[in-house]
């Protein structure tokens, strides 16, 4: 418990996870820091569903973090009534509205955006934003492709600004512990890490193409996107279960645990095998539209022969370790295994059956002081991302976009397997499979202008 003890004191600087970032900064010494008082302006893109949560979170940081939320954008604009009265009573001010991005990104007050549009918008509209000086907070998966994840990095580099992706995990605090737990070699070398996605998820059915309803700019919507005609089974929502615009629940609920396997392993490359399996069970597909699987298992092995799986499971099941984990991950060592469910964990020795180590032990060694500026409870991501484009340092993001990259690249190499149904090879600093046009094809898309992402950003 030695370990754990002295990473709790080290890291813990406020019990939000990590005061100012992870920056060490108390309220008074934060407030001594040239330009850390200024006004942050912001707008979010995307207000439905994920969209809606960050109008709140951002909302939550205007008296915290000094942060003001001035526009509101989304192709649909049946959502804005609903999502102005929302900031209206949160903040005290009515947001200005926009149906297109471009002009956010046109507006010279705004600093940063925060992106929750489907998924094959993520990596255009974060280019853009970088291309305009603008800082972005991007939802995961970060990009819809390989491909545009290394355009996304390329971007933030060229036009340094910060770019956060949304993989919360990387600051709450009994993760992070957990984390630098197994770094720290808690249950001895770890050779292999495991992902839960198990989300029973019912048929949504099947409709007639259609003309978009009114207030939504489908052009707009479909961005990226290859043309099709309107149908509400592929519009909001549904997106996610066609490859045209979404990824799967192996590439939506996925990249969360996708994200702490990889950190888990602390592997900072690609995978160099690469195997996926599944399909679409207990649906019937003459009366729904669904495209990619409800169940899928993929398995990545890496150039040291550690192993990543990965397990999405849409239908019943039942959950699996101690924790009952259905959306979490395991990890396997020398010396014994971890589990961690949310913000759980456990660590087992051996073939012991009570954990030696694991969250909510030793809290008591947590130190607290007033004088840390937290942030409000479940935004310590949010916040961090606003203390990194103060401090002007991408190394003070939990997760740059490198790292959002990197673990969203893994659903969108496990599917280019699922669909080719065959193992994959996969030369990772070239990012191109060994010998495989087929698949190299797949690492990219066809884009539709003017929405494409350039060659040179």
């Amino acid at each position: 418990m030695t370990q754990r003890r002295d990473f709790i004191k080290k890291s813990l600087v406020g019990t939000a996870g990590i005061a100012i970032g992870g920056m060490g900064f108390t309220a008074k010494s934060y407030g001594s820091i040239l330009g850390s008082n200024e006004r942050i302006t912001m707008a979010v893109i995307g207000i439905r569903g994920q969209g809606n949560g960050h109008i709140g979170k951002w909302c939550s940081l205007k008296e915290n973090r000094n942060v003001f939320l001035k526009t509101i954008c989304d192709v649909d604009e049946n959502l804005y009534p609903e999502r102005i009265k929302k900031v209206e009573e949160a903040i005290g001010t009515r947001p200005n509205t926009e149906w297109d991005m471009r002009k956010v990104y046109d507006d010279k007050e705004i600093d940063a955006v925060s992106i929750a549009t489907p998924n094959h918008w993520h990596a255009l509209a974060t280019i853009w934003a970088a291309q305009a000086g603008k800082h972005a907070y991007c939802e995961k998966p970060s990009n819809h492709n390989v491909w545009e994840g290394k355009k996304m990095i390329e971007a933030a580099r060229k036009y340094n600004v910060r770019v956060q992706i949304g993989f919360q995990n990387r600051s709450i605090a009994n993760v992070m512990e957990a984390i630098e737990f197994l770094h720290n070699g808690g249950i001895g070398d770890v050779y292999m890490a495991k992902g839960n996605c198990y989300k029973p998820r019912d048929s949504f059915g099947i409709a007639e193409d259609s003309l978009p309803p009114d207030g939504l700019h489908y052009d707009m919507w479909l961005g990226p996107a290859q043309w099709r005609a309107y149908n509400e089974k592929r519009g909001h929502y549904n997106w996610h279960w066609h490859w045209n615009t979404g990824n799967g629940d192996t590439g939506n609920q996925g990249p969360h645990q996708f994200d702490v396997a990889r950190w888990g392993l602390n592997k900072n490359e690609h995978p160099v095998t690469i195997a996926s399996t599944g399909g679409i069970f207990g649906i019937d597909p003459k009366e729904c539209s669904q495209e990619t699987p409800n169940t899928q298992t993929s398995l990545f092995t890496y150039e040291d022969g550690k192993v990543l799986e990965f397990e999405t499971r849409g239908r019943y099941t039942n959950a699996e370790s101690s924790l009952n984990i259905k959306i979490g991950n395991m990890f396997y060592g020398t010396e014994g295994y971890m589990e961690i469910n949310g913000s759980r964990w456990k660590a087992f020795r051996e073939r012991e059956k009570e954990p030696f180590a694991g969250s909510g032990m030793a809290t008591s060694e947590i130190p607290t002081d007033p004088t840390f500026l937290a942030p409000p409870g479940g935004s310590e991501h949010y916040a961090n991302f606003i203390d990194a484009i103060r401090s002007g340092d991408s190394h003070d993001l939990h997760c740059d976009v490198r790292e959002g990259v990197m673990s969203s690249d893994l659903p969108e190499l496990a599917n280019i397997a699922y669909r080719l149904k065959r193992q994959l090879t996969f030369r990772g600093s070239y990012e191109k499979f060994a010998n495989d046009p087929e698949a190299d094809m797949m690492l990219t898309r066809v884009y539709r202008r003017p929405y494409f992402v350039p060659d040179e950003v």
